[in-house]
């Protein structure tokens, strides 16, 4: 599994690229693993606002559908239309083509999130 060193995690599986005060978000390498072939993907609306740890996307694969949840509170400001036709980027690209939303955010709150051996810790785990 990749955990790039440079993205915060989540104990529920999303990783985050902080640029600035926008957060990138998306899945990570052991979540699109574990749920196989990606079918479809409900994004969320631009423009909501979302508290830590509310579901705000869902990730429907041939196993399974999953819950995405906001990593920290703020504001959807763009999701990643490419999915809406290319599901399959988040097997394919989870770290790049792959991202789901974009999120206007208090970059304080990211730093509380987890390293990449915090994360590789708790997804082995599992």
């Amino acid at each position: 599994m990749n955990y790039p060193s440079e993205l915060k995690y989540t104990k529920s599986h999303e990783w985050v690229r902080l640029e600035g005060d926008v957060a990138v978000v998306g899945i990570t390498d052991f979540a699109q693993d574990a749920l196989g072939d990606v079918v479809f993907v409900e994004l969320p609306q631009v423009g909501k606002t979302a508290d830590a740890g509310t579901a705000v996307a869902v990730v429907e694969s041939v196993k399974t559908a999953s819950d995405i949840y906001a990593p920290v509170a703020g504001e959807i400001i763009e999701v990643n239309d490419a999915l809406g036709d290319k599901p399959e980027l988040l097997n394919q690209s989870p770290y790049g083509e792959g991202w789901l939303f974009k999120m206007k955010v208090n970059p304080a709150d990211v730093e509380g999130l987890l390293s990449a051996a915090d994360y590789q810790a708790v997804a082995e785990s599992q």
